[in-house]
């Protein structure tokens, strides 16, 4: 049974996320940014905080600090305040910018990614201050940022910039999830990603296909570099790809050992019909293996019945996804040189938005132990500590410049839809993820 104490601050922080909700703080199309960054920074002047305000290429950067100065331990908390555009509209079954519940789920664009994870936080922030009655238990920083979901093009800068006022001992990331039995969901680190376009130009003009017996085609050349980057399996075949990949540790292996599951869940939630890999290197996979992926592949005529062209051009998207301790501009230079030794030297490679280096916690560090430990008491069931998300975000700055540990552990679930219509939480899972918080804080501070 929820505690009195507990349900007022989840109560309170469901209204948090109601406020935030409404605000269309889409990055991709620059709307509403200042005055969501504005909203957040009132939420956490209201307990407390000091923020400073920076500008971003895009959005303000916010970044917060409360609690004792002389605190033995010091928390930094990373958060986006923008969210994905909504289209396609008329696949939402309630207004994207309206949090509503049904059947115990809340529904709304950033009720999970990330507006539903900073409230729950904050919210937990609130009950662990109550609790402790009197200050706050430890220091705690907040970075929260606006750009997150454009690749967060002002933060490794700012990051390298303000390393010393964003020194803690331990970050907390943005995400994370919880399986539909209730187990709480932790990674310690995640992926590097590098997006590029492959572009090929044939003619000045579309011709007649009549032509495709003197005239190559676009998409056949694309099409053709495109199945020469990996196996069936999905081994990525570019030489040098693998180089720089770190070996897992032995706790990174006895970590994807013990995680329960070959996907079936994945599979079943989304009627996978062609998995790759068998169950049994499911996690390992996810976790360990770095892939690449094809977004999207367009070119020529795709509407109804046939229209008989040879394109004059075509284009495919891709993305890396990279492990410790690729480059994502060195693995661009070996595509490059790859497709030069495979007879595509007339395939441009055009990169997008921006790279992301992977990283990963040592899973020893005593700040992931101690996340693991909390979760373990909270949700009353073993953690499913994964030492990879198997998709990417800015966590390497934090590393490489803050030189702290950092664990993901939030709010989401597998039927989440983050990104697409329909994006949702459980409130099972908002409240549970405020008792985590505040009792995450109250252990860090040592005042368990």
């Amino acid at each position: 049974m929820t505690s009195p104490d507990l349900a007022a601050h989840i109560e309170r922080g469901l209204t948090d996320l109601r406020d935030l909700v409404k605000m269309e703080s889409v990055s991709a199309q620059g709307r509403s940014l200042p005055e969501t960054a504005a909203a957040v920074r009132a939420l956490l002047e209201a307990e407390g905080f000091a923020v400073r305000e920076y500008p971003g290429h895009v959005a303000p950067v916010l970044v917060a600090e409360a609690g004792p100065e002389d605190a033995e331990f010091t928390l930094l908390i990373y958060n986006h305040y923008d969210v994905q555009p909504e289209d396609p509209l008329e696949l939402w079954d309630s207004p994207p910018f309206a949090l509503t519940e049904r059947d115990g789920r809340l529904y709304g664009r950033g009720a999970s990614d990330d507006k539903g994870e900073f409230v729950s936080r904050l919210a937990g922030l609130r009950l662990a201050r109550e609790r402790a009655g009197g200050p706050l238990p430890l220091r705690v920083k907040w970075l929260v940022e606006g750009e997150e979901e454009v690749g967060s093009p002002s933060l490794d800068a700012f990051v390298r910039e303000h390393a010393a006022e964003l020194k803690a001992d331990g970050v907390w990331w943005e995400f994370g999830s919880v399986t539909p039995e209730g187990r709480p969901v932790l990674y310690a680190g995640l992926k590097g990603i590098v997006c590029v376009e492959l572009r090929c130009r044939v003619a000045d003009s579309d011709l007649h296909s009549s032509n495709g017996a003197v005239v190559d085609n676009p998409l056949w050349r694309l099409a053709s570099a495109v199945a020469s980057l990996r196996d069936e399996g999905g081994t990525v075949l570019i030489p040098g790809f693998h180089d720089d990949v770190r070996p897992p540790s032995d706790a990174d292996l006895a970590a994807v050992a013990a995680l329960p599951g070959g996907g079936g869940t994945l599979r079943d939630t989304y009627a996978v019909t062609r998995p790759l890999g068998t169950p049994a290197e499911y996690h390992h996979r996810l976790n360990l293996k770095p892939v690449v992926n094809v977004n999207g592949f367009h070119g020529g005529y795709g509407g109804a019945g046939s229209k008989t062209v040879l394109p004059a051009e075509g284009m495919v998207k891709l993305d890396f996804r990279l492990v410790p301790d690729q480059d994502p501009a060195r693995v661009v230079t070996l595509l490059r040189a790859h497709l030069d030794a495979q007879g595509f030297g007339d395939i441009e490679i055009v990169e997008l938005e921006t790279h992301q280096f992977p990283g990963r916690s040592d899973l020893e560090a005593p700040f992931v132990k101690t996340a693991v430990a909390v979760a373990r008491e909270v949700y009353g069931q073993e953690p499913l500590l994964n030492p990879s998300s198997g998709g990417s975000g800015p966590i390497h700055p934090f590393m490489a410049y803050v030189g702290a540990p950092v664990v993901a552990l939030g709010i989401g679930n597998v039927g989440g839809r983050v990104h697409a219509p329909n994006e949702n939480i459980l409130r099972r899972d908002f409240g549970r993820g405020v008792e985590y918080a505040a009792a995450l804080m109250t252990a860090l501070a040592g005042q368990d």
